[in-house]
């Protein structure tokens, strides 16, 4: 099965993806730019797609809740289908989406390498907190990575919409998330510029 193009994306919204994993018993939370527009509680910017992270194990079990669309890894610039029955290369830490009928991609599953009680940071696993701190819930119950974690990711690229999510964010984080952030920013990009920032 050949995917569609990268960039056929038509993503859900977190409430859409809420409302099929309503009954799912494994770890699930929303990523990336969602994560922060949840966090705001408001819809701040465009999105591209729809970043969830679930825990290895529990693969098979939102692969089946999800069984309307076919799913690819995605490593390395490379795409390629997995077949319903197999799991994920051990070194694939990213699976796509494929609504065929709509032929465009859904969702981006990220397959975080914590356990059910501790969050890590996959660049650097001894960044870790307990996950009852790092996940948060909105007031519609959908469960997000908490900002200093979201933005703890997008130090990495600098993208411009990263500079902007931070800016955005910024001016409401709490002492607290600002003393975590600016913590793990020392250990995985010392130097980093929004260092300054905080």
């Amino acid at each position: 099965m050949n995917p569609i193009p990268e960039d056929a994306w038509l993503p859900w919204r977190p409430s859409d993806l809420a409302d099929r994993l309503k009954h799912a018993s494994g770890v699930w939370y929303v990523v990336g730019g969602w994560a922060l527009d949840l966090w705001h509680g408001s819809q701040t910017r465009e999105h591209e797609d729809l970043e969830f992270a679930v825990l290895p194990e529990n693969v098979q079990e939102f692969r089946k809740i999800l069984q309307d669309l076919d799913f690819f890894t995605v490593h390395s610039g490379v795409i390629e289908h997995l077949p319903q029955t197999e799991a994920p290369p051990t070194h694939v830490s990213q699976l796509w989406g494929l609504d065929a009928r709509s032929a465009c991609w859904r969702v981006d599953m990220m397959l975080e390498k914590g356990t059910p009680s501790t969050w890590h940071y996959k660049r650097d696993p001894t960044l870790q907190v307990l996950r009852s701190e790092i996940i948060r819930t909105n007031d519609a119950g959908i469960p997000y990575l908490a900002p200093a974690a979201v933005l703890l990711f997008k130090a990495r690229h600098l993208r411009e919409k990263d500079e902007v999510d931070f800016e955005r964010a910024l001016v409401k984080l709490t002492f607290a998330e600002r003393d975590t952030l600016r913590r793990w920013l020392d250990v995985a990009h010392p130097n980093h510029p929004w260092l300054t920032a905080l």
